[in-house]
């Protein structure tokens, strides 16, 4: 019996404690990556490392030849492996380019 008990108030009290948390963190939103295939400049500049230039030159280089993975992004001039790797869980290339 007595366990029981201990058991009830550790739930009430685990509820307590998620109640008084409040709603979710910023961060717990379901996370959409940016398609380096069809974001605009301000998209893109808005990402960590990648300002107006590497933007521009982004689209510059895509509109030449799209992006087939992630990791063609190491080919725009400016962006290297540190860079990419910092920014590999906010983008994509998107499902029809990672198919072709």
């Amino acid at each position: 019996m007595q366990s029981k008990s201990r058991l009830i108030l550790h739930v009430l009290a685990i509820a307590a404690l998620l109640a008084l948390a409040g709603p979710p963190a910023r961060g717990a939103e379901p996370h959409h990556a940016i398609n380096i295939n069809s974001a605009s400049a301000d998209e893109l500049a808005s990402l960590p490392g990648i300002g107006e230039s590497k933007a521009k030159a982004i689209i510059e280089y895509r509109a030449a030849e799209p992006f087939k993975t992630v990791d063609d992004l190491k080919k725009v001039k400016g962006i290297g492996d540190k860079t990419l790797e910092s920014l590999r869980p906010d983008i994509t290339v998107g499902t029809e380019a990672a198919a072709k």
